[in-house]
């Protein structure tokens, strides 16, 4: 005859299959929220973007079409950011400009430039580097030569000046005014004006 075990409730008792779990709902079955919209998601893109550095209206148009946000809701949320001053074109063109012109020495052909490619209006544009006036921009041009000019010692007249005037037409200053800070930067050093005349570059 067939002893029949009785099991005692407990840990040892084993659990039939059809049991059901009496303990807390696993996390695959809980609840879960819906899922973010596109202007929730196009706010947290523009925030991240925007955290320690400004950029321009454009530039998180771009960010946020990269990302796969539609245009209606990217657009609702960049005007917002612009209505609270999170977005500001024309303080960024300000400061893009003060900015690079210190550190870099860049003209306002350059800067002007610069901005064009991030989006800025072109009036917000002539605004910034309006700061700049022509004064200014010489004599930051010719901090510039100064700058270079042991650099070029030892190099023939004409080399030298097209060295040092090509390095200020790559930071926008326009030709003239390149040609004429060389060359009284060179003039000073004792270079012979005529000499100088005879050898001016093309650039």
């Amino acid at each position: 005859m067939t002893r029949r075990t009785e099991w005692p409730d407990g840990p040892g008792r084993p659990e039939s299959p059809d049991r059901p779990d009496s303990g807390a709902p696993s996390s695959s079955r809980a609840e879960q929220g819906p899922p973010p919209g596109p202007e929730e998601q196009a706010r947290a893109i523009c925030l991240r973007l925007l955290t320690g550095t400004p950029r321009t209206r454009k530039q998180l148009v771009d960010a946020l079409r990269a990302r796969g946000i539609p245009d209606d809701a990217a657009q609702e949320v960049l005007s917002r950011f612009e209505d609270v001053g999170l977005i500001d074109d024309a303080a960024f063109a300000e400061a893009w400009v003060e900015s690079r012109h210190h550190s870099r020495g860049l003209a306002r052909r350059a800067l002007a430039r610069e901005l064009r490619t991030k989006g800025v209006a072109s009036t917000l544009i002539d605004d910034a580097v309006g700061q700049l006036d022509a004064d200014q921009e010489e004599q930051t041009a010719r901090e510039l030569v100064d700058r270079k000019l042991r650099a070029t010692r030892g190099l023939d007249r004409e080399k030298r000046m097209r060295r040092l005037a090509g390095m200020l037409a790559r930071k926008g200053y326009a030709e003239g005014l390149a040609l004429r800070v060389v060359r009284r930067a060179l003039e000073e050093e004792g270079e012979d004006p005529e000499l100088l005349e005879r050898h001016l570059p093309d650039l």
